[in-house]
């Protein structure tokens, strides 16, 4: 039986990996990109809908990404996306600092909105896994995280019934150019935010984590792709619906066309 579950998860994996590639790999090329009428975006969100339902069914919740020896990790993280958003002089000004002032704030639909300084993650009880970090741009690396599980974090705070999703607000901007900058966030449900290796991660490689790869704090949600994985992260807020961030789609680069369960 649980080589069936695992030969399923393989299965979903590939198709949630494809159908995300199809639509980064052609994000430059294709117009359904942002035409919501477009019958070929239509039936890639449908699909990925698909997919998030039959993951959610066929996959325990707490079934874990593989894990990797440490001879496995042959080169540092690559960054990539934002890697330094000093142009924020909020974000700035923490760097100057040594993030001595940065606090994460947990708010929404919570019993007890609560704020916690890096230190207080630090001390905190660390989970450290090896892992790969999957991109929907073809690439992958291996690296080791080092963190305090998003789970216990949340658990503090006391979440409300009512929650159904986790938004993780950002320092980083994404855009400018010919278009204004925009707030870069992302999402995952509960299920994921709750996950066993879902963690507030403040180390790379035995390192602190560095501000190239998301410092102070970088979410990982192991078993997602690469674009899931939020940087800069201040602010995570519970909510029942995305409604109110962005163009409602869950995420910065889900409001821009992909996909935005993207499970493996």
């Amino acid at each position: 039986m649980s080589q069936l579950i695992l030969s399923r998860r393989r299965l979903l994996g590939v198709g949630a990996a494809g159908a995300s590639s199809l639509i980064l790999s052609g994000c430059d090329q294709f117009d359904f990109l942002t035409n919501r009428n477009d019958p070929t975006r239509n039936f890639l969100e449908r699909a990925n809908e698909l997919t998030y339902a039959a993951q959610r069914a066929l996959v325990p919740h707490q079934a874990l990404a593989r894990e990797y020896s440490p001879s496995e990790i042959r080169q540092g993280m690559r960054p990539n996306g934002s890697t330094d958003p000093r142009d924020v002089q909020e974000y700035a000004d923490l760097v100057a600092t040594n993030f001595t002032n940065y606090r994460l704030s947990v708010t929404g639909l919570v019993e007890t909105p609560m704020s916690f300084t890096l230190d207080e993650l630090r001390n905190m009880p660390a989970r450290s896994q090896i892992t790969r970090h999957d991109c929907v741009e073809g690439w992958s690396c291996i690296a080791k995280w080092t963190g305090t599980t998003l789970g216990a974090v949340l658990d503090q705070a006391k979440p409300k019934a009512t929650a159904k999703f986790a938004v993780y607000h950002c320092y980083d901007q994404m855009g400018g150019g010919l278009s204004a900058p925009e707030p870069y966030y992302e999402s995952s449900d509960l299920i994921d935010a709750y996950h066993p290796q879902t963690i507030l991660a403040y180390g790379l490689n035995d390192k602190t984590l560095p501000i190239s790869n998301g410092a102070p704090i970088r979410i990982r949600i192991e078993r997602a792709l690469g674009y899931k994985q939020p940087k800069y992260v201040h602010t995570i807020e519970l909510v029942d619906s995305f409604a109110r961030f962005g163009r409602g789609n869950g995420g910065y680069w889900e409001d821009h066309g992909y996909e935005w369960y993207g499970g493996i």
